[in-house]
């Protein structure tokens, strides 16, 4: 990525931040900001931006509302799943509907996740927050 282009994502990237859908806010604010690693939002990463990234695991989290199901949505998603498991990244979706419908469900699954990268079995250590 040209210094050029760099410089776009991280300007693209800051007005993302300010207005994060409900559901990125609901999972920012109420799950992954208390995790016990840094969480980055919106995050350039290569060509895409994607919506929150822990580099301690290198996991990457997106949220799909509806322009993730169409054909084009689908085909973009793809592309850039591809780019990003390429670099070692982990790729873990999730629909708006599941985010609203079931978001226990959803930071569990994070969570098993995060630890399962970590090799461990409790990313609090025991304490839970």
């Amino acid at each position: 990525m040209s210094r050029d282009s760099s410089e776009q994502a991280t300007g693209l990237s800051r007005m993302l931040r300010k207005s994060m859908t409900k559901e990125e806010r609901r999972l920012w604010y109420d799950f992954l900001k208390k995790l016990p690693m840094h969480v980055n939002r919106q995050k350039p990463l290569g060509d895409c931006i994607v919506d929150f990234y822990i580099a301690a695991v290198k996991i990457v989290i997106e949220l799909d509302g509806s322009q993730h199901y169409t054909e084009e949505g689908r085909a973009k998603d793809a592309e850039r799943d591809e780019f990003l498991s390429s670099t070692g990244n982990m790729i873990l979706r999730y629909s708006n509907y599941d985010l609203n419908t079931n978001f226990d469900g959803v930071c569990l699954d994070i969570r098993r996740n995060i630890e399962a990268r970590l090799g461990i079995d409790d990313i609090y250590g025991g304490d839970r927050p």
